[in-house]
This record gives structure tokens, sequence and C-alpha cells, in this order.
């Protein structure tokens, strides 16, 4: 497939077919529904499933029973939707099934707007349902990353029969750039067999079950245990992030998606008026990259953390600090989105204290 212009919902859904999803189960809901009309057209050329469900409670219930059967599925939204879903994506961890999850953020709280927003990643990363459990989350800032991520994703789920969640917001989804297909790494798309599968009985002696509910306190908490060892696993392995000017830089920004596009642009606007600027970019926002500022505590005056939301991954920026240097805040809602110039201003003010 040659290099194409297309938006990043669509890029979202070609990356998903390549790498062997054949089904995908959603609602409509703005500003993600480029995906839904993608798929519906995709799906029969390439022999998979198109559904639009009645409600997202019945869409990630068809995604457990489907990665539960062995099928690599994707189900998409945006912020309001994903909430409806918190039940079942915790069902579909507890049962240890793989899936594709990806969110296209917009405003909020209750029906918010349809414009762009970062204000769900608490519920991404801090496991938005009941019980204990985390989703693995990847958040790309090109057009060119949400094919490569998304490709990544299903890999990762498969390894860790784990949901992983694609973390993008409206102006990501919406925006168009070219996107070379060829450049993915074919060997990530090979679909590993799954012995735990619920593909009927064949020659096994006994069946496969795939189910969340335990009343057993003994057994229910060892599931637990062994469900976290995979995480241990995934926060040692699965760890990405983005450096970008910062072996002398005084201030880092810190800043993941889109905003770290706009971050980029202020490391040039500062670098004309003296001031070192760098960028930690996290990809991966669970598991939180900590290396960066370990890397970077002993020279930097300190971090300012930008986002579209009003101080969510600031926490954990705080935490990965551990209290050696500053952390600052900086961030727009109700989908504005932080200027270039307003954050050097930022910047600027920082610099200024003694």
């Amino acid at each position: 497939m040659a290099k194409v212009l297309m938006k990043g919902n669509e890029a979202l859904a070609e990356a998903a077919i390549q790498a062997g999803c054949r089904h995908y189960f959603g609602y409509p809901i703005t500003p993600q529904n480029e995906v839904t009309a993608y798929m519906a057209k995709r799906m029969p050329e390439v022999g998979g499933v198109f559904l639009q469900a009645e409600s997202e409670v019945s869409a990630i219930n068809m995604v457990y029973g489907a990665g539960g059967a062995g099928a690599r599925v994707l189900i998409t939204s945006s912020s309001p939707g994903i909430s409806l879903m918190q039940e079942g994506i915790s069902y579909i961890a507890g049962a240890e099934v793989p899936c594709v999850i990806a969110n296209i953020m917009r405003g909020g709280p209750g029906l918010g707007g349809i414009q762009p927003s970062q204000s769900d990643y608490f519920q991404a990363t801090k496991g938005g349902g009941h019980g204990d459990y985390k989703l693995i989350v990847l958040a790309p800032s090109t057009i060119q990353e949400m094919a490569e991520l998304v490709q990544q994703a299903f890999h990762i789920a498969d390894k860790y029969r784990n949901p992983v969640m694609i973390l993008g917001d409206g102006m990501l989804g919406q925006m168009m750039e070219p996107v070379d297909f060829d450049m993915l790494k074919k060997e990530e798309n090979k679909i590993e067999e799954k012995p735990w599968a619920t593909t009927g009985m064949g020659m096994r002696n006994k069946r496969n079950i795939i189910n969340s509910l335990e009343l057993d306190p003994q057994i229910l908490e060892k599931h637990n245990i062994e469900i976290f060892k995979k995480y241990e696993k995934a926060a040692k392995e699965e760890v990405r992030y983005e450096m970008t000017n910062c072996e002398e830089a005084e201030i880092i920004l810190v800043a993941y998606g889109t905003i770290a596009r706009v971050a980029k642009n202020v490391i040039e606007l500062a670098k004309r008026e003296n001031i070192k600027v760098g960028l930690i970019r996290p990809i991966s926002l669970w598991p939180f990259p900590e290396e960066p500022f370990k890397k970077t505590k002993d020279h930097v005056k300190a971090y300012l953390t930008i986002e579209m939301s009003m101080g969510q991954m600031v926490e954990d920026v705080k935490l990965a600090v551990n209290g050696q240097k500053e952390v600052h805040f900086y961030g727009r809602v109700g989908g504005m989105v932080p200027e270039p110039m307003a954050i050097l201003e930022e910047i600027k003010k920082i610099r200024g204290k003694k």
C-alpha cells in the first residue's frame, strides 16, 4: 500500500486491518465517526465483521465475546462512550482477554463538546472501571505514529492477554497527514496460536472457560496477584518515550499526543530568545516513563507539564520527579488548545523565579 493522505481515524482503522483485525464493534460518536464509516466499508472487503451495536454497553460485550474466541478485535469511541464501556472493560481485563480500545477524546465533563481534549488521562491510566486492573495505554502524536502504535497495540494485547488503549484526541482523529503503511513492521501482524481461546473442544481434554467471576476469595486473590505479575513485566518491557533537546535544557516541557507537537514549536521559539528548552514526550502513558526524569533532574531547573486538561498527567510527572525539582502546569480545557506563545510566557515566568 503506497503512502496515502488520511485522517487519523482512517489510519487507525486501516492499521488495525493490516494488523489482522477482522472484527470491529462500535457505536457512533463524534469525533471518531470516521473509524466506524471506514470499517463499515473495509471489513466486508477483507472478509471481516463490522457491527454497529445498539449501544456502547452492547459493543464492549461483543468485544469480550470475540476476543475470548481468539479474534483480534477493535472497538473505538470518544469520551462519554468510553465511560459507558467501563464495566465491560473491567470484565475483559479480569478475564484476561486481549483487545484494542481507542478513545479519541473530546471535552467534558458530561456531554461536553466535540472539540479535542486530554481530560480522560486518569480514566485511561488509573483504571476507569471497578477492581484492580490496568490498561496498557499508548498515545500517538502523528498520524504515522497512530498507525504504528495501533499495530503494536494488537501485538502487546496478545502478548499480555490484556486490553490495550490508544489514547488520542479529536484533533489527531480529524487532521490529515500522509501515512506510509509500508513502514509498519509486518512481523508484528503475525497472530500466534491462542490455546486458551474458546474455539470448541477439538482434541482437548478439558474445556476452555473465559470468565471473570470467582466466588472463592483465596482463588480470586491468587488471580489478582497473577494478573499483576503481568503488569510488572509490562512496566519493564513496554515503556516508550521520546526526548528532544534535553541534554542542556534548563526548562523541560512534558507533553503527550498532539500537544507534544505544540511543545516542539515552543522549543524553537525559546531558542530564538536564547532559552534552552527541552521536551519529554511520554508515548506509553501506562506504564509511565520515569527514566527520562532520572536522566535530567540533576541539570534541569524545572519541568512544565502541558495538557488539554485541568491537570492530570502532571500528577505522574510529580511522582516521577519525586520532589527533587519544581513541577509546574499549564493547561487549556473545553476544546481550547495551548498556544506556543502562551507556553513561552509560562517558561519565562518560571525562569524569573529565584
